[in-house]
């Protein structure tokens, strides 16, 4: 097989790798929609990255080949600003032939050096591309261990076929051929342009001869990065992780006077685990990540106050307004994972709201009493008369679902590159998470992955991101099962996006895309509202939501992907 496998875009077809290309820089307005039987890949963004997963299944590679290969041909593509080498990744995989389902957490450890992480500087506010930018001078301290790189190597260690190295072809073929500058990154690179000159090997990367920035539709080369892969695909996540690149690393956060050491990076390792297993309503039951990352009792406990709620039988949100008020509420309890503990317990005196205990339909029957109550997480004003995913099936039904992220705004403020792979400044807005843990620990992550059970057979995987995942995934699951639509149509159908918050006032309002739902409805739910405009999407507390369906009796693959960006969804 290591002969023959050869999955770089130079042997796709050249009128369709220029398809692909171009397709980087068109928005969608539907979500992609795909069928097949050998094999799907669906993204949130980067169709082309899509299309090298898809590829991997070609050849022989099954969906964990297909997952990874995406996955890193879109921190390629989208120049490493919301995903990265070392950022974080979740997945959760379904093996068919062994009927098991496992999850592996490569999330970020803290630093075991950083003692006083409540001291850490910087923060960042929703608003304006300005205060996401973040605030304070740039600090070594902000930076944190990431695992995407030990996660991609032990993923592929238990479950990949395909030999490693090839799964890096098409991310180094897209590295040193170029890829034309799409409008996110453009807009991200306006919005960092003082952050992007701090350091002189990253304004070596986004700077052009004459000292000026890529723009729109320019060829942005990455041959630093492209060379680090060809290391990464010969020697392993150790090249990174006890060699010289990590040696780099330290001396580049240390510089900054960050606390990070190369203990810190020789004894990061990923955690391997059962997955949280959950009965739901009329025979579906969802597998997803184990704790720490703490999406599986955010997405569990929504999709059960729906049930205690009788959300369906108000009809859908986007036609009801007393519907669209308790899915609002609903979707936002998640806020409360947020919470110091204290504060919890004074909201709702005598309630466990434990890992364990949010898992439970008893947990969400109190609940949603207390809320009908009026104790809600989310105050919302009264209206007055206003983070990649991929996933991948393959021709035997094993399904993996992948979440990755940099889980900073754009690079971060730091903007710090090593050999092309991009340092996130993490740490600069989650002191208090920081805090939480002892040092060098595992920093828990909100993610949402899993796959979805019907009658003990598994018939859908997906994967969320952006600063909406919880609300989309709550969302969207709800619509496949209690509304019966399609995997396209659940994400076609309105959605809204996380509430908008006052930081003066601390009160919400809801937040939905503009023209998606009648006024009417809005002001139904007695709060007040706002709609965002499509191209502030991204930035305006919207989630992602991607999956594919498989029927387990014909095996038919449906893929959908996200329908705002330049996502795509394939399968043959």
């Amino acid at each position: 097989m290591e002969k023959t496998v050869d999955l770089s875009p130079a042997r796709w077809p050249a009128d369709e790798y220029q398809r692909y290309l171009g397709a980087q820089s068109v928005d969608r307005t539907t979500a992609g929609e795909a069928k097949g039987k050998n094999g799907a890949v669906t993204v949130a963004y980067s169709g082309i990255a899509a299309r090298a997963g898809l590829e991997a299944l070609k050849q022989g590679g099954n969906a964990v080949d297909a997952a990874l290969t995406t996955a890193m041909a879109q921190i390629v593509v989208s120049a490493s600003a919301p995903v990265s080498f070392f950022g974080i990744l979740s997945m959760v995989y379904y093996d068919a032939k062994s009927g098991k389902t496992t999850t592996m957490g490569a999330e970020w450890n803290t630093v075991k050096g950083e003692t006083d992480p409540l001291s850490i500087p910087g923060g960042i506010a929703f608003g304006s591309d300005d205060s996401l930018r973040g605030s304070g001078e740039p600090s070594g301290r902000t930076a944190l261990v990431g695992g995407f790189m030990k996660g991609v190597e032990a993923a592929h260690k238990k479950f990949g076929v395909l030999p490693f190295a090839q799964l890096f072809e098409p991310s180094i073929y897209l590295a040193e051929q170029g890829v034309p500058i799409n409008p996110l990154v453009n807009h991200a690179i306006k919005m960092r342009e003082q952050d992007l000159l701090r350091l002189p090997e990253t304004k070596s990367i986004f700077t052009k001869p004459n000292g000026t920035f890529y723009k729109t539709g320019e060829n942005f080369k990455q041959l630093a990065l492209a060379t680090t892969l060809r290391k990464l695909a010969t020697e392993g996540a150790d090249y990174m992780y006890k060699g010289s690149w990590g040696k780099k690393l330290i001396a580049a956060i240390q510089a900054d006077g960050g606390k990070m050491t190369m203990e810190d990076l020789e004894s990061y390792e990923v955690q391997w685990s059962d997955p949280v297993v959950c009965e739901l309503a009329n025979g579906y039951t969802l597998h997803m990540s184990q704790a720490p990352n703490f999406g599986a009792p955010n997405l569990v406990e929504a999709l059960n106050l729906a049930e205690e709620a009788n959300l369906a039988e108000d009809g859908p949100w986007w036609e009801s307004g007393p519907a669209l008020k308790k899915a609002v509420d609903i979707a936002n309890q998640f806020g409360v994972s947020l919470l110091p503990d204290a504060m919890v317990g004074q909201m709702y005196p005598g309630m466990d709201f434990s890992f364990d205990a949010r898992l439970t339909k008893a947990h969400a029957k109190e609940l949603w009493k207390r809320m009908e109550a009026g104790m809600k997480a989310g105050r919302f004003r009264p209206r007055l008369q206003h983070s990649d995913d991929v996933v991948a099936v393959d021709k035997d039904g094993n399904m993996c679902a992948i979440t990755h992220s940099i889980n900073c705004v754009n690079w971060g403020k730091t903007a710090i590159f090593i050999d092309g792979i991009s340092i996130s400044d993490a740490a600069g807005f989650q002191q208090a998470q920081v805090a939480k843990v002892q040092p060098g620990d595992r920093l828990p992550a909100p993610t949402e992955q899993g796959i979805l059970f019907k009658d003990g057979q598994p018939v859908l995987a997906f994967a969320s991101m952006g600063a909406g995942l919880h609300h989309r995934s709550f969302q969207c699951l709800t619509n496949v099962m209690k509304f019966g639509m399609t995997i396209p149509d659940a994400i076609n159908a309105p959605d809204f996006y996380m509430s908008k918050i006052d930081v003066d006032t601390f009160t919400s309002m809801i937040a939905v895309p503009v023209g998606r739902f009648a006024k009417d409805v809005l002001d139904a739910t007695g709060y007040e509202w706002t709609e965002i405009p499509i191209e502030e999407a991204r930035l305006g507390g919207e989630g992602k939501w991607v999956a594919i369906s498989r029927d387990p009796h014909t095996g038919e693959l449906e893929a959908g992907s996200h329908n705002r960006n330049n996502s795509d969804a394939l399968a043959y």
